[in-house]
């Protein structure tokens, strides 16, 4: 490396077209506590300037264009783009926005959600650093009952008795933490220590990512379907994030979150007013929930077997 040739290097500095602010209004940060000891705090976002009369949605805009400066075309036909540029799949402009996270939740959260594996994260680690006394503990009534029909969840509340029980097992689990320091008090190192300690635990994390793969994660942690603890930290985000960018977040509710995708075998049944054409009983219980999402009517052949 030269560094005569990099000394050399002109740089050009251009002063805004237009006047701009600061889409977190002038804020440190936008914080949200979460259960007992958890918190989603809004740390920084890209762009965090923004011309005056418009949102961060700009720099979707502004990507898809490949223009500069305040842009060429009115707030409408911002709009109008940015729901066509979601309807129809194009993602690579909405990755011109980020968002940066500062999240504290329980470990087995954070289990769930490092498995998105499109964000950069930097975790406490337990190995340097003592982990803190703090444990997700549920209140009776978000105990609940393991679903017969989803082999990873539970809706139902269990009966109260169970819960207490559960209760009272965390209740112990959680004093081992004493034990935990006691032991390091003596000697034992962090990174051993903290084998120990129960997935109730809270870590936190630095998250940032850009918004095309922030929708992505929402979609599926904002779903009914979700575990309601992670559910919870994904409203949350979405909360945090939906008047910065409210035109890609409309755009994101009216084609992604509460759209219906349909298979080619559940347009056909669609077509024929037959049953769906398949042994699969999950597949066939999927296209049932949809069929009653859409208000249509039950098959042809099962009205007949009804009425005979």
């Amino acid at each position: 490396m030269d560094s005569n040739e990099i000394d050399n290097i002109k740089i050009e500095k251009v002063q805004a077209e237009c006047e701009y602010y600061d889409v977190m209004g002038g804020s440190h940060r936008h914080s949200v506590k979460v259960h007992d000891h958890g918190s989603v705090t809004l740390v920084d976002s890209m762009p965090r300037l923004a011309p005056v009369g418009q949102t961060a949605d700009f720099a979707i805009v502004q990507a898809a264009r490949v223009s500069y400066g305040a842009g060429t075309k009115k707030t409408s036909e911002d709009k109008g783009l940015i729901r066509y540029l979601l309807r129809h799949q194009h993602t690579s402009p909405f990755e011109m926005v980020e968002f940066k996270f500062h999240c504290v939740m329980p470990v087995f959260i954070a289990r769930q959600w490092i498995r998105h594996r499109t964000a950069n994260v930097n975790e406490y680690s337990a190995r340097y650093s003592v982990m803190p006394d703090k444990f997700y503990h549920p209140s009776a009534n978000d105990v609940r009952k393991q679903s017969t029909a989803n082999k990873q969840g539970g809706e139902e509340p269990l009966d109260t008795k169970t819960a207490e029980e559960f209760l009272e097992y965390l209740d112990q689990v959680e004093a081992s933490y004493k034990t935990y320091t006691n032991l390091l008090d003596k000697g034992l190192s962090r990174e051993l220590g903290r084998i120990g300690l129960p997935v109730s635990v809270y870590t936190e994390w630095y998250w940032k990512i850009d918004l095309h793969n922030l929708f992505h994660f929402l979609k599926l942690r904002m779903d009914s379907h979700s575990q309601k603890e992670i559910r919870d930290y994904a409203n949350t985000i979405f909360a945090l994030i939906r008047n910065i960018v409210p035109v890609a977040c409309e755009a994101f509710i009216d084609y992604s979150f509460e759209s219906i995708k349909l298979t080619r075998l559940e347009i056909e049944a669609i077509r024929s007013g037959k049953p769906i054409n398949t042994t699969n009983k999950r597949e066939a219980q999927e296209w049932e929930e949809k069929r009653k999402q859409l208000g249509l009517p039950e098959p042809i052949d099962q009205q007949k077997s009804e009425s005979a």
